[in-house]
């Protein structure tokens, strides 16, 4: 539930990007009240504390997948959405401390923000990971192949045995294919693991135009005409990325666009 997503006109959240949001909404709200009560500000210190901890988380991601990214600027490019949450909490929570040391006077709003920022965060993501861990099984939806021939993803994950990493794509998304040559170069690496690409909502003829056009080299492209897919799964917006166990069971979900290393994270979990 957490990575499900919402589409806003061309743009696109996680829940849990949308649960942050609010939770900082909150936290502002909160520490306004306080400080105004206490005459003094505490808003430029949550915004550098969420500065803190966007750049801490990563960092940490970067150093965990180092060997994955090429060069500087693809480890400075956010948008393959590889954050370390244990990573920015450390780091806000060092920030925190350590604001709460040298500033007496911002105490007091300060600690009422973060509280009240951290209990909704945890609370509403806690509830939102409880209903995520029950079970959600493959979509039993009806596809159809490059080749004009019907299949589906539970009769695939049967026949294979194996885990499989589901991507949701449109040849009108720039993310997605940006992101095509790092499944195909994973799906070259990961013989143990099976992809899937279903295509969101296009035609076969646009889907086979799409792929010789860029040659990109990729087993098990499907139709889905009907958006069907993202429908069953809460994926309302694309690239969404959906990794299921050898049972067929979903185990976790990228929104947006991936890196090699996002991609790793991601099938580290079902291994």
């Amino acid at each position: 539930m957490l990575q499900q997503s919402i589409a806003l006109g061309p743009m696109g959240f996680s829940i849990h990007q949308l649960l942050i949001g609010l939770a900082f909404l909150l936290a502002l709200l909160a520490g306004a009240l306080l400080g105004r009560r206490h005459r003094v500000a505490v808003s430029d210190t949550l915004f550098t504390l969420l500065l803190v901890a966007l750049v801490g988380a990563r960092l940490v991601f970067v150093l965990r997948y180092w060997g994955e990214y090429e060069g500087l600027l693809s480890r400075l490019d956010i948008r393959d959405g590889g954050f370390d949450i244990v990573g920015g909490l450390v780091a806000a929570l060092a920030y925190a401390g350590w604001t709460l040391w040298r500033s007496p006077r911002q105490r007091v709003p300060l600690s009422g923000a973060l509280l009240a920022g951290g209990l909704v965060w945890g609370l509403t993501a806690a509830n939102a990971t409880m209903i995520e861990h029950q079970s959600r099984p493959l979509p039993e939806v009806a596809l159809t192949t490059r080749s004009g021939e019907p299949i589906d993803l539970p009769h695939l994950s049967r026949s294979t045995q194996q885990p499989m990493v589901v991507n949701l794509w449109a040849s009108w998304c720039p993310p997605c294919i940006r992101e095509m040559p790092v499944f195909a170069q994973a799906q070259d690496n990961e013989p143990g693991i099976t992809f899937v690409f279903v295509n969101q909502g296009e035609s076969l003829g646009q889907i086979n135009a799409f792929m010789d056009e860029y040659g990109f080299s990729l087993d098990n492209v499907w139709q889905d005409p009907r958006n069907a897919v993202g429908q069953a799964t809460g994926a309302n917006a694309m690239p969404t990325t959906l990794y299921y166990d050898a049972d067929g069971q979903l185990v976790s979900t990228h929104f947006g666009e991936l890196s090699s290393a996002t991609l790793q994270q991601g099938l580290e979990r079902l291994r």
